[in-house]
């Protein structure tokens, strides 16, 4: 009885030590009077951040951090996680993690002491695409676990990681949460109509698009902490939905891996990720698929797991299944057989949001288990990747490009050489004898000197849109990247550069972020067996950010040294401009002329003309007599100024000085003063115009991205929508009415087309669905029996239309003129067909194309006569013989079979001869048409003055200077 009664003692004592040993912290079910997970219910961002705060002072195992401001003005959350020891010395591992991500100056040793000191520090997310309604869900449980929880395996994991909680779209979080909780009926929440508009105020789902960018507050808030502030180890970035048939696709990753990327990337990948799967399977959990169960590449940079790991960050995603609408697993026939990609299959079956939320807490502990086991680790290993950027970056070497090893291949074969390889993944060659020797010669020669890595590069301060140079010089600072600014010229081999100039040196950490934003992508030919379609990338094959935003710059082979001072600045305005107008006795000037170059020159004209100056365009090239004493070119005068095709010119008036001295101090475009005006050409008098740019119900991703190009560069515009359209006289509302991809429809074979589709998140609203007035007003699409005869009357009334992608070619099509598409099957005499060429002839993704530019056209002003352009799968077409009657002019086009500048053009000599830009008069008003992406994602900034240009060329009135 005695042993009895203290062993009932002993246990109420380690009853009660648990007891005072565990949280008392408040739980979803008491907090919201539901469960993350329940049916038929979410928790929006204000619900989850007003828990995160409350857990906050309950728990000593969290704190908050408000990372920064979204679009929409709300605080953006991050949940820091660990043990209370490891929070007194938070400071301290966040120097370490820190240290271990640059590398610099660090032995192995010092690494692997840094290493047994610091945490493992992990990065999970939620919420970012909104509508994929799981991640902010899971985000809110595994909080409360990790803070609640005190099993051996949490309090080892909270010993031994840091773990950044980040919500990652707040907005879109209320926007989705509040429109499905909307709905008094539990049963009936989520049939209605899709959310009314983008939920990222601007971008939507492009949000995961953002990240080597970095335009929008999110990204920059999230890129801060994780490449200048934290430098995690290993990001989990969470999304939807599974592959029809599973619950969840996770890496490993399918081929093509980046081939700027550390080896240690796509190893590391698979090694947390097959701690995902063995997880998932010993808790009996089936339904898990792997590389090819999905579409994911480890090619692509730009989403928030993608850019991480271009900065050595094990960078993982879950593509997940479920909602809290209860939804099915469907029988899939061909995911019932186990492979090793599908090991463990699931059976079709009812599927409740509760059970996703499971999946969920299994795939995090997963990775938060191994980053415990595996601290020092991966603590080493971010070292070490760091340390081999920079040893790359301070010798030759030479990033592997397909096109290289075809190259050599080919020359091998037709030298007959035998042995050795003999093309991409050839077999290898004889050791020892002459076959090894030939190997070795053959080996060399993919080792051309010509072809190695640039040891860095200049950004020279004298281009001709440097304003626009600084703000890639800002991509890169807002994604870790070290920059350095000469303080004084400075000369590397035989150039001369002036103070100012920017200079990105490779051997950094995270070069193959630097190496992957300047240097063309070369994506392999992924083609399944000869004369299959080739297998499409994820999203883009190509992106160079330096060459779509047309940067200047010298790629320097040998190491150099200079006047340099490293930008300590996260953002950089650009520097300033001058306003030259030192009087030299001919009095005040009449006016001031300025550069077209410049993209900025654009917000210049803006503020002008919205504070009542004149301004004109000249369109010719003219001279003026200076009222300066600027230095002059070599072929002007002293007295005069030479002023080429696209000059721009400001009459002075008495506020028109101040605003010039404000423009060129704030956007870094100079000014000229002239004594008269400029004299013998033709201009265009330019006026505040009047922009409509269509969108739709649920939100365009090209439209939001117009939006906010139009609002960076001071654009004033107006967004419409069908029904406004349709409704008629527009010329009383309207100059312009931009039609981005995706807005207009192509013309059936029947001669008719109801509307536009696109896929916009949120869809359109369901016919008559009860919606506000507000939303119930953006329903519909653009049809060719209301919206198309309206736009006819207003460019009979002399109203411009700018249409880019599918948008140019269904408008053409309707309004009849001479365009039809260039990539078409040719016929036995060479003659075009209406035979559209199959993708396994013709391919060619997301990727930059070099084309040919009218430049004495005005809606190529300021661009050079070789211009890059983003180009995915965009039209290409071909003139018909009415198109000279008509007037159609080509602007831009593909002059050269081989066209490619970054990217993957499979076939691209197809191209060749095609149309990129026409511009054409239709009545009174005029269309300019743009197949390729000008636009695109607010990247290829090299492009913009093409629908800059084309706002104000048409609109303003025509005049003799």
């Amino acid at each position: 009885m005695a042993v009895l009664r203290s062993a009932v003692i002993a246990i109420l004592l380690l009853t009660s030590a648990a007891a005072a040993q565990a949280p008392r912290v408040t739980s979803p079910m008491q907090e919201f009077g539901h469960g993350f997970g329940d049916d038929y219910f979410l928790a929006s961002y204000r619900q989850i951040a007003a828990y995160w705060e409350k857990l906050a002072r309950e728990s000593d195992r969290m704190v908050l951090d408000t990372i920064g401001q979204t679009a929409e003005g709300r605080v953006q959350l991050m949940a820091i996680v660990t043990s209370p020891a490891n929070h007194r010395n938070l400071a301290r591992y966040k120097q370490i993690s820190r240290r271990l991500a640059l590398a610099e100056g660090l032995t192995d040793a010092d690494a692997h002491s840094l290493a047994g000191e610091g945490k493992t520090v992990v990065w999970i997310d939620g919420g970012l695409h909104a509508t994929e309604l799981l991640g902010a869900q899971q985000l809110g449980q595994i909080v409360y676990e990790m803070v609640s929880r005190t099993d051996a395996e949490t309090m080892r994991i909270l010993d031994d990681v840091i773990i950044l909680f980040v919500h990652a779209n707040p907005d879109g979080n209320d926007l989705t949460a509040e429109w499905y909780m909307r709905n008094a009926v539990p049963e009936q929440r989520g049939s209605g109509p899709g959310i009314p508009r983008l939920y990222q105020k601007y971008i939507g789902h492009d949000n995961n698009r953002d990240f080597f960018a970095s335009t929008q507050p999110e990204s920059e808030n999230m890129n801060r902490v994780l490449y200048r502030e934290w430098s995690p180890q290993i990001l989990y970035n969470h999304h939807q939905s599974g592959p029809a048939g599973t619950v969840l696709w996770a890496p490993p990753l399918r081929d093509p891996f980046n081939y700027n990327q550390d080896p240690m990337i796509p190893l590391g990948i698979t090694q947390v990720a097959m701690a995902m799967h063995l997880r998932l399977a010993a808790e009996g959990k089936p339904g898990a698929t792997m590389r090819s169960g999905g579409a994911y590449d480890g090619w692509w940079n730009g989403g928030l797991r993608n850019t991480a790991t271009f900065h050595n960050i094990i960078g993982l995603l879950t593509e997940m299944i479920g909602g809290p609408t209860p939804t099915q697993i469907p029988l899939v026939m061909s995911r019932q057989l186990p492979t090793s990609d599908l090991p463990y299959p699931i059976a079709p079956q009812r599927w409740r949001f509760r059970q996703s939320i499971e999946y969920s807490m299994t795939t995090n502990r997963a990775v938060l288990d191994l980053a415990s086991r595996e601290r020092e680790n991966f603590l080493f290993n971010v070292y070490r990747m760091g340390k081999n950027s920079i040893e790359r970056g301070s010798r030759d070497h030479w990033t592997p490009r397909p096109e290289r090893l075809d190259a050599v291949a080919a020359r091998i074969a037709s030298a007959g050489a035998g042995g050795g390889g003999t093309g991409r993944g050839g077999g290898g060659g004889r050791a020892g004898g002459s076959g090894f020797a030939r190997d070795s010669a053959n080996y060399e020669l993919l080792r051309d000197p010509r072809l190695r890595d640039p040891r860095g590069y200049i950004l020279p301060a004298d281009q001709p849109d440097f304003p626009t140079a600084t703000r890639f010089i800002n991509a890169l600072l807002e994604t870790g990247i070290t920059v350095h600014r000469a303080t004084g010229p400075f000369t590397v081999g035989a150039r001369q550069y002036p103070a100012g100039s920017y200079v990105v040196k490779t051997a950094q950490a995270f070069r193959p972020h630097i190496i992957d934003m300047f240097e063309p992508q070369d994506h392999p030919d992924v083609i399944p067996y000869p004369g299959a379609p080739p297998t499409p990338p994820y999203d883009n094959a190509g992106w160079t950010l330096a060459l779509q935003m047309g940067v200047k710059f010298d790629r320097v082979l040998e190491g150099f040294e200079g006047p340099f001072d490293v930008i300590p600045d996260w953002n950089l305005a650009p520097p300033a401009g001058r306003v030259i107008a030192a009087s030299t006795g001919r009095g005040n000037p009449a006016g001031y002329v300025f550069r077209h170059e410049p993209n900025n020159s654009f917000t210049a004209i803006n503020r002008l003309l919205a504070a009542g100056q004149e301004v004109s365009w000249l369109l010719g090239p003219s001279a003026a007599p200076r009222a300066s004493t600027a230095p002059r070119a070599p072929s002007a005068s002293a007295a005069t100024t030479t002023l080429p095709a696209g000059t721009f010119y400001v009459a002075a008036r008495s506020q028109t000085r101040a605003l010039l001295d404000r423009a060129a101090r704030e956007l870094g475009v100079s000014f000229e003063a002239v004594a008269a005006r400029p004299s013998g050409r033709d201009a265009i008098r330019l006026k505040p115009i009047r922009i409509g740019l269509w969108d739709r119900y649920g939100g365009s991703m090209p439209s939001g991205w117009t939006r906010w190009i139009l609002e960076q560069f001071e654009f004033p515009y107006e967004v419409t929508y069908p029904p406004m359209l349709d409704a008629g006289n527009l010329r009383t509302r309207y100059d312009v009415l931009v039609f981005v991809d995706g807005a207009i429809p192509a013309v059936s074979s029947a001669g008719r087309q109801g509307g536009a589709g696109g896929g916009a998140p949120g869809g359109d609203a369901a016919p008559g669905a009860s919606l506000p007035p507000e939303w119930a007003a953006r329903q519909g699409n653009v049809t060719a029996e209301r919206t198309i005869p309206a736009l006819k009357a207003f460019l009979a009334e002399g109203g411009t239309v700018l249409a880019i992608g599918s948008s140019a070619t269904g408008l053409a099509s309707h309004l009849g003129l001479g365009l039809t598409s260039h990539l078409v099957e040719k016929g036995p005499n060479g003659e075009s067909t209406s035979t559209p060429l199959p993708s396994s002839r013709y391919f060619v993704p997301g990727s930059l194309l070099d084309v040919r530019v009218d430049v004495e056209s005005p809606v190529a002003h300021g661009l050079t006569e070789r211009t890059n352009m983003f180009f995915d799968e965009s039209p290409v077409w071909a003139l018909t013989p009415q198109a000279a009657t008509q007037g159609i002019r080509r602007v831009a086009w593909y002059d050269s079979p081989t066209p490619l500048v970054s990217g993957w053009a499979w076939g691209q000599s197809a191209l060749e001869g095609g149309l990129a830009v026409v511009e054409a008069p239709v009545g009174r008003g005029r269309v300019v048409l743009f197949a390729p992406e000008i636009l695109q994602r607010a990247q290829p900034h090299g492009t913009f003055k093409l629908f800059f240009n084309s706002l104000y060329y048409p609109t303003g009135t025509r005049t003799k200077m």
